[in-house]
């Protein structure tokens, strides 16, 4: 059974920066694609990044350049650094994560398991 649990949300002002955190249990990272969504108030739920078994990752086109996914396998640990924070990026961030060797799509429902979401909030 995988656990997921996220850190590190909070409030900041526009252009600031944020690092989530998912801690993880019961999976290897070499076999489960990883990833993080978020859904904002009223909005739908949107694939932010992917980081495939191989190192491989994807961006939503609305953080390209902005936001970094990593993973730390020793510490089964995944990160999410988020530069040039914008108000559009207000919403609650999930970590996910399903049994698969191949390429990980941003569909956040395509992944089988996630965390209870840590919030951030970012203000003009």
């Amino acid at each position: 059974q995988v656990h997921l649990w996220e850190s590190g949300g909070g409030s900041v002002q526009a252009g600031g920066s944020l690092k989530l955190s998912c801690a993880s249990s019961g999976y290897r990272a070499s076999t489960y694609c990883m990833a993080w969504f978020r859904q904002g108030t009223g909005k739908e739920r949107e694939g932010v990044a992917t980081i495939a078994t191989n190192g491989a990752t994807t961006y939503a086109d609305s953080v390209k350049g902005r936001f970094t996914i990593s993973q730390d396998s020793a510490k089964n640990t995944l990160y999410l650094q988020m530069n040039s924070l914008e108000p559009e990026d207000s919403a609650m961030y999930y970590c996910a994560a399903r049994l698969s060797t191949y390429s990980c799509p941003l569909d956040p429902w395509w992944y089988t398991n996630r965390g209870q979401g840590t919030q951030v909030t970012v203000s003009s």
